[in-house]
């Protein structure tokens, strides 16, 4: 992942840490059970969140205890205990290290593959009773489950020790107590390995935090540095606040909120440079200061800005009956429709040759696949890549569902196709390229989709 916010702070806090615990004057106290699978001596994540009202500190994992002169921070525990962990695995743990043994013994192949699925069931059973003790807060104060983030990610179940680590123990504090936060580092301490060495600072990892913290922050923070950051918003958030008390939250408010009280805050009312509809995901560039706003605002309007797009239509692309539908099996191409709002019902856009603006889109066929639908009925459809030439409203989903396009809509698309329950908008904003406003090098951003 990349540093949500500066680390510059708060490595000085780790830094100071590290030299009492050298020095004596914090002790490092290793409380686990030794055992052939967690030999003493590893290393620990140290982590600091500097915030307003105070400096928090925490360790990675449960192994590792602090005690000693902590004056200065707040000391977080775990967010689970040892206990609470070895009493949810312990109704599978015997199960499981028998049927390892018999695995390892077994010669029929078939028996060995029905030992291999229990184990895995066992296994699966056992992750679900620790995910289940997690509780975290998000950046508006509300609890926020493990079981609710593995629902948003489909059912997949995360890696082992996600929720240990340190960003979401502080972060999640940090919530809970409404404090504005300024600064985050994270320094391993110890033996050095293949992935870390000591005294060095990383962030927060791929391979557990990705999985949870854009749900405790309420952004997905892909880069940042003090003029702006680019994030992956997901489907269904605004982009900026709509009208009403109940369109409130979007990305501009959660950003604002987050960066509040940092080295590099956001100083703009509105800071998004651009916009994506409330169903579509992925890229958006936000701005923290007005001399970068304009700047945006000026490489967009002038064109320099170009975007790409991932999206699935709704069926096979070379059997649709549109316009712009590829008639000899070409594989690219370009769709002009002019559009313009249907005042008798908005949001919606309609055809006009004469009075609408005219939208030009690239686009190339990258596969066709087979999705499943919510109720589980599989169906063949079409994987597109978008490359928008002009920026018109809902710009991409009239080139897919109008007939002078494909006439084949993307999954999803409430407004111009259909979209049923528990069904997403399947296009995603997956890649933009700019000339950085300060380094003035051409810089892209890429952001794969979740489908």
């Amino acid at each position: 992942m990349f540093p949500p916010l500066s680390t510059k702070k708060a490595h000085l806090y780790c830094t100071q840490v590290i030299k009492k615990i050298e020095d004596g004057s914090i002790q490092l106290l290793d409380i686990a059970k030794p055992s052939e699978e967690r030999p003493a001596g590893q290393g620990v994540m140290i982590g600091v969140l500097v915030c307003r009202e105070a400096v928090l500190l925490c360790l990675s994992g449960r192994r590792y205890w602090l005690a000693g002169d902590l004056s200065g921070f707040e000391y977080l525990e775990p967010i689970i205990s040892e206990q609470e962990l070895e009493k949810a695995l312990k109704k599978n743990d015997k199960a499981i290290h028998e049927l390892t043994e018999q695995i390892a013994i077994c010669a029929e192949p078939d028996k060995k593959a029905s030992l291999k699925k229990k184990r895995t069931e066992l296994t699966d059973e056992s992750l679900k009773n620790v995910f289940s003790l997690y509780t975290f807060y998000d950046f508006s104060g509300n609890k926020i489950t493990l079981n609710q983030i593995i629902e948003k990610h489909g059912g997949v179940l995360p890696q082992t020790g996600t929720g240990d680590c340190c960003a979401p123990n502080l972060f999640s504090y940090a919530f809970k107590n409404h404090y504005h936060v300024q600064s985050l580092c994270e320094v391993y301490f110890g033996r050095d390995t293949e992935t870390r060495k000591n005294g060095h600072e990383y962030p927060p990892c791929d391979e557990r935090c990705r999985y949870i913290l854009p749900y405790i922050l309420g952004l997905e923070i892909l880069y940042r540095d003090d003029d702006f950051a680019v994030i992956n918003k997901q489907p269904g958030l605004l982009s900026v606040p709509g009208r009403g008390e109940d369109k409130q939250d979007c990305a501009e408010s959660r950003f604002k909120q987050l960066f509040s009280a940092c080295d590099v805050c956001c100083e703009l009312e509105q800071p998004a440079v651009h916009r994506l509809d409330m169903e579509t995901s992925g890229i958006l560039i936000l701005a923290f200061n007005k001399e970068t706003h304009s700047y945006f605002n000026k490489e967009f309007r002038e064109g320099r800005v170009s975007k790409k797009y991932i999206a699935l239509l709704d069926g096979v692309l070379e059997k649709s009956d549109g316009l712009s539908s590829p008639k000899h099996g070409e594989q690219s191409g370009l769709i002009e429709i002019k559009a313009r709002l249907d005042v008798d019902n908005r949001p919606h856009q309609i055809y006009d040759e004469e009075n609408g603006k005219l939208g030009v889109t690239k686009w190339t066929k990258l596969c066709g696949q087979t999705y499943t639908n919510p109720d589980n009925k599989t169906k063949r459809v079409t994987r597109v890549l978008f490359e928008p030439e002009t920026g018109r409203t809902h710009q991409l989903r009239i080139a897919s569902a109008f007939k002078q396009g494909f006439n084949l809509p993307i999954i999803g698309d409430s407004l111009y196709g259909t979209k049923t329950p528990g069904q997403r908008l399947y296009l995603h904003a997956s890649e933009i390229t700019f000339i950085h406003p300060k380094s003035a090098r051409k810089i892209t951003f890429f952001c794969t989709p979740d489908f």
